[in-house]
């Protein structure tokens, strides 16, 4: 199945879309007064479930709530991401950095996606069309291309937002919390090791723990103009700040948390991290040392004892081979009266942004509002 990814057709596109592609909120999904969603990296469900690697996921997997048939949509990372904050790759099928601040170039869902090798993506903005999921996976880290593993996902009209753009506009709050972000803001940063970066003067070696392509708000128009105050670069902070705000208990409607890239499990290699996180065994153990920290301190802040709240720890893809792209998801809420359900329903990202829109009581967007995206009522449920 082909797409139309001429300018001309997404401008015939964009002038069907005078209301954006959402639908209205679920009822099914238990009214949520803060949401914490914690990003994880690269690894297969059956990697993780069962691995003496990862005690405390697989302890907080039987206490809190899990879902054992849900995928990631396609691959890279940065397509995920995406996908979990805005129910679109938005026609991005690689993991390039943000082309910051242009304010010329034609953004991907207006334009043919951008390809392996491609320039920066152009903030996003507008309507358009997305780039279709491919039945193979070319852009795996094995050395085969293999099956996604998932219902195919066809290009959709698409409106260059997120759910930091729903919040707002409904007078809720948000933060992208990323270890190891400059002090200085995530401004044009594309890597970090929590003080130099691509911006300052980029050591040879320099540990690349921070990643842009992990923190996909700032791939968006509207937070690099910082227009509003309240939809802006100011939104993204570091870990200290998300300690600070646990203690403190004021922390926004929305939290989005991303370890870096030893903490999430990615593993990256030896010649761009160091050793240490360079081996699985290794990277699957931090990353579960650090998610009992940060679980830890989400439930000891005094915003967790007030108002229905939920923990979200999701994996973003396998990226590992040839296993199927079906990844770990917990759900944990301050508010069920039964913990330990398992569900077998088929989620996916789309899923999850669903689900996180009904509880807060906003409409759906892009392929959010597909009638085949199934809302997680089983695992959010009172």
């Amino acid at each position: 199945m082909g797409i139309k990814t001429n300018i001309a057709t997404a401008a015939v596109l964009s002038a069907m879309l005078a209301v954006p592609a959402i639908a209205h909120e679920d009822a099914d999904v238990p009214h949520l007064d803060h949401v914490f969603v914690v990003m994880m990296e690269n690894h297969a469900y059956s990697q993780i479930i069962g691995n003496t690697n990862a005690p405390f996921i697989n302890t907080y997997a039987t206490q809190a709530n899990l879902a054992t048939n849900y995928f990631g949509v396609g691959h890279p990372s940065l397509t995920n991401y995406l996908e979990v904050v805005g129910g679109s790759n938005f026609g991005v099928v690689n993991d390039n950095s943000p082309d910051w601040h242009n304010l010329t170039c034609v953004p991907n869902i207006a334009s043919a996606p951008a390809l392996e090798g491609a320039p920066n993506i152009c903030p996003i903005a507008g309507h358009g069309i997305d780039a279709e999921t491919p039945a193979l996976d070319t852009t795996n880290e094995g050395s085969v291309a293999v099956p996604i593993h998932n219902d195919y996902v066809a290009p959709a009209r698409t409106v260059g937002k997120t759910i930091a753009d729903q919040l707002v506009e409904a007078g809720l709050s948000w933060k992208s919390y990323q270890e190891n972000l400059p002090p200085y803001g995530a401004d044009k940063v594309n890597f970090s090791d929590g003080l130099i970066s691509d911006v300052t003067a980029a050591e040879p070696g320099m540990p690349k723990l921070y990643a842009a392509k992990h923190n996909p708000f700032v791939y968006f128009a509207s937070v690099q103009s910082g227009e509003n105050p309240n939809l802006s670069l100011k939104n993204i902070v570091g870990f200290s700040a998300l300690f600070d705000d646990l203690s403190s208990g004021h922390v926004p409607n929305y939290s989005f948390i991303a370890p870096n890239q030893c903490h999430d499990q990615h593993g990256r290699g030896a010649s761009e991290m160091g050793t240490g996180c360079n081996v699985d065994a290794n990277a699957i153990a931090q990353g579960d040392a650090a998610l009992s920290t940060l679980i830890a301190a989400i439930k000891a802040s005094p915003a967790w004892k007030h108002g229905q709240n939920a923990i979200v720890v999701v994996w973003d893809e396998n990226d590992y081979g040839s296993e199927p792209n079906q990844v770990v998801t917990i759900v944990d809420t301050n508010y069920a009266s039964k913990h330990g359900v398992t569900s077998n329903v088929k989620y996916n990202h789309f899923s999850l942004l669903k689900t996180i829109e009904s509880g807060f009581g906003l409409r759906h967007l892009n392929h959010a509002a597909d009638e085949n995206v199934q809302v997680m009522s089983d695992l959010f449920a009172k």
